[in-house]
C-alpha cells in the first residue's frame, strides 16, 4: 500500500504553498490541505487567518508609499526580525507577539483541523508554517509532526515557547538554518538538513538528467563569447556532457514578482527597454502574473500602452492560472527553458538549484534581506546595475559570462533532491 501523509501549508503569498507543491503526490485524498482556507473551517479560525494575510499583502503594497508607508511596514518588520547569528547565544526568548499566537491556539484555533486529520491519525503531519505544526502539538496529533523551512534563516517564531520539550521535527534548507534553530533551543535530534523541495519535473529522478539538460542548453544562451566555456571547458564536459550547437529557445527570462504584486512595475520597465530585441524575437519575457487577475490585467494594459501588445503569444508571454498548483505547473515548465530569474529574493531564492542564475529584485522584510545575502554569498544571484540601463549592462554581463559561471554555482553547490530526502525520512525515518 502506497504512504500518505497529511501535507499542509498555508494560502499566504505563494511561498508556503510553493513549498508543499512538490510533496503533493504523497497527500492524503492526493491533494494539501491550506490550513487557513479548507471546506467546513470554522468560521473564528478562518476570520484569525484571513486578517493576517490581508493585513500582509497590505502591507507589503503600503512600503511604497513615502514615509508612513516605510515606518508602518518597520513596525511590522520587527515582530518577524531575524538577529545576528554571531556570537552564538541562546536566543530563545519569545516576544509578545509570538506568545498572543500561542493564546489564541490555547483558546482553540485549529483544533478542527487538527481533528480533521486525526481521521488518519498514524500518517505523518508535514506543514509548510510553523502555526500548523504548533496546533498539531497542542491538540495531541498522535502521529509524527514535521514542519519544512522555506527560508535560508528564520526568526525566533518558527520554534515553540518550549522547543526542549517540543516533539517537533524540522526539515532545514540549509545550514544557516540548522544553526539558527539549535540557538533557539531545538533538540539537534529534531532537525534534518534537507535542502528544499524542488519541483521534482525540473530535477529528474537519478542523476538529475532533466535539469542537466536544461542547463546545457541555457548555457549556450548565457555564455554567448564563450568566455565563461573556454575557462571551465573540462569541468563543463565531465558534468555536463558536450554542449548544443545552439539553444531550444531565444534567450529567456522570466519575471516573477510574488503573490502581493508589489514590484509589477519594474518588470513592465525591463519589457520597454528591451523593446528591441525582444522585436527581433532575440529575447523573450516571461511576465509571472501567478494567480492574481488584476496583475495580469495590468500587463497586459501596460505593455499595449507600449505599442507591444503583438508581441503577446511570443517573445512576450503572460503566466497566469486562476488555480495556484496549476500555476506552478506552468511556472516550472516555464522554468525549463528560462534562462536569467528575476525576482524578490523569496522561496524562489532555492531555485537557483536549478542551475538559474537569480537577478534580485528590492527585498521586502527580514526574511528576504537574509535570502538576498545567501544568494550573494553563495554565488547563486546578483543584485542588478539600474533597471533603467538594463539595455546595456544585460549584454555587457553575458558576454563576460557572470550568469554561466552562477548557472554552473547553483548546479554544482545546491542540494536538489530535498523533495526526495523528505519523503525518505517521513516514510522510512532516516
Amino acid at each position: 500500500m502506497e504512504q500518505k501523509a497529511w501535507i499542509i501549508d498555508v494560502n499566504m503569498g505563494y511561498g508556503h504553498r510553493r513549498t508543499s507543491f512538490p510533496l503533493r503526490g504523497i497527500a492524503i485524498e492526493g491533494q494539501t490541505i491550506s490550513a487557513n482556507n479548507y471546506p467546513g473551517m470554522p468560521w473564528l479560525d478562518r476570520a484569525i487567518w484571513e486578517g493576517s494575510r490581508k493585513f500582509y499583502e497590505f502591507i507589503s503594497n503600503f512600503k511604497k508609499i513615502p514615509i508612513i508607508g516605510s515606518a508602518m511596514f518597520g513596525l511590522f518588520n520587527e515582530f518577524q526580525k531575524i538577529h545576528p547569528l554571531y556570537p552564538k547565544q541562546d536566543m530563545s526568548r519569545v516576544n509578545i507577539f509570538f506568545s498572543g499566537t500561542h493564546w489564541l491556539i490555547k483558546m482553540g484555533w485549529g483544533r478542527h483541523l487538527i481533528e480533521k486529520c486525526k481521521n488518519e491519525p498514524s500518517a505523518p503531519f508535514v506543514t509548510t508554517f510553523f502555526i500548523p505544526a504548533f496546533m498539531a502539538e497542542n491538540f495531541n496529533y498522535p502521529g509524527e509532526i514535521y514542519c519544512i523551512i522555506c527560508d535560508t534563516d528564520i526568526a525566533r517564531p518558527w520554534a515553540t515557547l518550549h522547543p526542549q520539550k517540543s516533539r517537533i521535527k524540522y526539515f532545514a534548507p540549509t545550514l544557516r538554518v540548522v544553526d539558527r534553530l539549535l540557538t533557539y533551543g531545538v533538540p539537534r535530534a529534531n532537525i534534518y538538513f534537507t535542502g528544499y523541495p524542488l519541483p521534482l519535473n525540473n530535477v529528474g529522478i537519478g542523476n538529475n538528467e532533466i535539469l542537466k539538460e536544461d542547463l546545457r542548453h541555457r548555457l549556450v544562451n548565457l555564455d554567448p563569447q564563450k568566455t565563461y566555456f573556454n575557462k571551465y571547458k573540462f569541468l563543463i564536459s565531465g558534468m555536463l556532457g558536450e554542449l548544443p550547437g545552439k539553444p531550444n529557445h531565444p534567450l529567456t527570462m522570466l519575471c516573477s514578482i510574488g503573490g502581493a504584486g508589489a514590484q509589477k512595475e519594474e518588470t513592465t520597465t525591463i519589457i520597454k527597454k528591451m523593446k528591441p530585441e525582444l522585436e527581433s524575437k532575440e529575447m523573450k519575457i516571461i511576465l509571472s502574473a501567478g494567480s492574481k487577475e488584476h496583475v495580469k490585467n495590468y500587463f497586459f494594459s501596460e505593455i499595449r500602452k507600449m505599442k507591444m501588445g503583438h508581441l503577446i503569444g511570443t517573445s512576450i508571454e503572460i503566466l497566469y492560472e486562476k488555480e495556484v498548483f496549476l500555476y506552478f505547473e506552468k511556472f516550472n515548465e516555464a522554468l525549463r527553458k528560462t534562462d536569467i530569474l528575476l525576482t524578490k529574493p523569496s522561496e524562489l531564492s532555492f531555485y537557483a538549484g536549478l542551475a538559474i542564475p537569480i537577478l534580485m529584485l528590492p527585498t521586502i522584510g527580514y526574511q528576504e534581506d537574509f535570502n538576498r545575502d545567501w544568494l550573494l554569498k553563495n554565488g547563486l544571484g546578483i543584485e542588478p546595475e539600474n533597471i533603467m540601463y538594463i539595455d546595456q549592462w544585460l549584454p555587457d554581463y553575458l558576454k563576460a559570462g557572470y550568469f554561466a559561471d552562477i548557472a554552473m554555482q547553483g548546479f554544482i553547490e545546491c542540494e536538489q533532491m530535498g523533495a526526495f530526502k523528505i519523503r525518505d525520512i517521513i516514510f522510512n525515518n532516516h
